[in-house]
């Protein structure tokens, strides 16, 4: 393996040309893309939540027509995070999360070339990083779809691998553990589905440059192991309840069967036009540099017998990842309930991705001659075929207020909503608490995202239905006394409905952490807490010996 480049003008050079697609994000107001809208209305929600004292919000307040929803609960909160530090730092909620998307692109380019520069060179290193960044799908998300937790995942992948290939020359190297560690951690809080699909490429590696000329491979196997395991407990406040608690929600019906009218024909990976269509006719290509990489790694592969192996992996990668968005894998999409819970089978192109820039790069790696001809090549190919791709359709401008407010929609295709509910609110309730029974008077007091006060006034026996979604976690108190709740009236579905006696009472209505919430918190917390000491007192181990 090469030394990190020192070299410090290719970085610049890397994200200068990261920031040409980006230009256009200066445009005033919103992409409109498919879920751009959405994302930044989750976004307010999320940041409410945590401006009220709540580090892991679970609940947002305002979604679903104001009955609240638990879909922040369920999808990726890295991006909502990094967008809630920028508006906390001034910007708009919009401004917020095209600062995301611009973020996620320049960082993940980079995070490919210091992965790639670091095993095979700098010129290698920026051909990976071009053909990562300059990929049709990459645009795709950027501008089509708005899908933000794959664009932030993008970034996290060569950073583990980074890491890998440090520890491969430094078992117990600090940056190498942080990185593999950290960068588990932040993948799998960027994007459920591809946190999943790039674990794969993670663990082959990782088999890769332990058995590659190794004495003490199982050493570097432990600590890989140990670290990824690590990111994984670091996370678990997020996905052990969302993987747990999903049972909860509609997921498993809204998913279920969506793959079947999506599958891509094979010359679409050719070529498809580029549009702004929906998820059955966006663009599936894989860009005229990659497809030339791809080709030409094959030629390696039958010449280079050094690097065979990883140019075997990535092939195997690349072409799995074709098949599988094909209705070749029809019946595997039927009878594996994991594929199903991707939604999509076009969603693989983010292996598709990965796999071809990896190629490109090793391609470039093996040419002793004309090298930098080579790849400026590639690079101006990736670059100028995809310059019709570099812009919205459209922008526009909402005030603040839309996204604060109560918000008609549930920001996702309504799989998070309550198994007791229906999937999407169709109005905005009268008021937050409303009387379905008997004589009361009921005076709002106070309401955050997760505790709403009133006081009651009954003059009978009533019945009260608050007009907030019920989701475990969700308790109502009658004078510090817990209520026999019901969420399952047909005429009130998934609402929460209680009675309280004559007389005068203060209403709480309560969200809290279940038992595995806290488990999960705690688990996070406690593994922070170890990891940041022993990282700190490795140099006195060192010392010690």
């Amino acid at each position: 393996m090469n030394k990190t480049p020192r070299h410090g003008w290719w970085w610049l050079v890397v994200f200068v040309l990261s920031l040409l697609p980006l230009l256009d994000l200066l445009h005033p107001g919103l992409p409109v893309t498919h879920d751009g809208q959405d994302h930044v209305a989750r976004i307010a929600n999320f940041y409410q939540s945590i401006s009220e004292g709540n580090p892991v919000p679970r609940w947002a307040a305002n979604l679903n027509w104001g009955y609240g929803h638990p879909v922040v609960m369920f999808l990726y909160p890295l991006p909502s995070y990094v967008a809630s530090f920028f508006h906390t730092a001034g910007f708009s909620f919009v401004d917020s999360t095209k600062l995301v998307f611009a973020a996620a692109f320049a960082a993940s380019m980079l995070a490919m070339f210091l992965w790639l520069s670091a095993v095979w060179g700098v010129i290698p290193g920026v051909v990976g990083a071009v053909l990562y960044g300059f990929a049709p799908y990459r645009f795709v998300d950027l501008y089509v779809r708005g899908a933000i937790g794959e664009h932030v995942a993008f970034v996290f992948l060569p950073v583990v691998l980074w890491g890998i290939s440090i520890l491969k020359k430094k078992r117990m190297s600090r940056t190498g553990i942080a990185a593999v560690t950290l960068g588990t951690t932040a993948l799998i809080l960027s994007h459920n589905a591809l946190s999943i699909m790039f674990l794969p490429i993670i663990l082959f590696y990782v088999l890769y440059v332990s058995f590659d000329h190794e004495d003490n491979p199982l050493s570097l196997l432990v600590i890989s192991a140990i670290s990824i395991g690590t990111g994984f407990v670091l996370s678990a406040f997020f996905w052990v309840p969302a993987f747990l608690e999903g049972k909860y929600t509609l997921r498993d019906i809204v998913t279920a069967g969506q793959f079947n009218e999506r599958f891509v024909p094979w010359l679409w990976f050719i070529y498809s036009q580029w549009n702004y269509g929906g998820g059955d006719t966006l663009s599936k290509s894989l860009g005229w540099a990659q497809l030339v990489a791809i080709v030409m790694s094959v030629v390696a592969l039958a010449k280079r017998k050094k690097d065979r192996v990883l140019l075997g992996g990535a092939l195997c990668i690349l072409f799995v990842s074709l098949i599988v968005m094909t209705s070749l894998s029809g019946p595997l999409w039927i009878h594996v309930s994991l594929l199903q819970k991707f939604q999509f089978p076009w969603r693989f192109l983010s292996l598709s991705v990965f796999a071809t820039a990896f190629l490109g790069a090793l391609f470039v790696a093996s040419i002793e001659k004309k090298q930098k001809v080579i790849a400026l090549g590639l690079c101006s190919l990736a670059i100028l075929g995809t310059a019709n791709m570099w812009r919205a359709r459209v922008y526009k401008t909402y005030p603040e207020s839309f996204f604060t407010g109560i918000y008609h929609g549930t920001t996702d295709t309504g799989e998070s909503s309550p198994i007791w509910s229906i999937r999407f609110m169709e109005h905005e309730a009268t008021s937050s608490m409303s009387l379905v029974s008997g004589a009361a008077v009921i005076s709002p007091q106070s309401r955050t995202t997760t505790r709403h006060t009133y006081e009651v006034t009954a003059s009978a026996q009533s019945r009260l239905v608050e007009n907030t979604l019920y989701f475990p976690g969700w308790n109502v108190l009658v004078d510090r006394t817990p209520a026999a709740l019901q969420f399952q009236d047909p005429s009130y579905r998934g609402l929460m409905t209680f009675m309280v006696s004559p007389g005068s009472h203060t209403v709480d209505v309560v969200f809290t952490d279940t038992k595995l919430r806290k488990l999960s918190n705690a688990a996070s917390l406690g593994s922070f807490v170890l990891f940041t000491l022993v990282l700190g007192t490795m140099p006195l181990w060192r010392r010690k010996k």
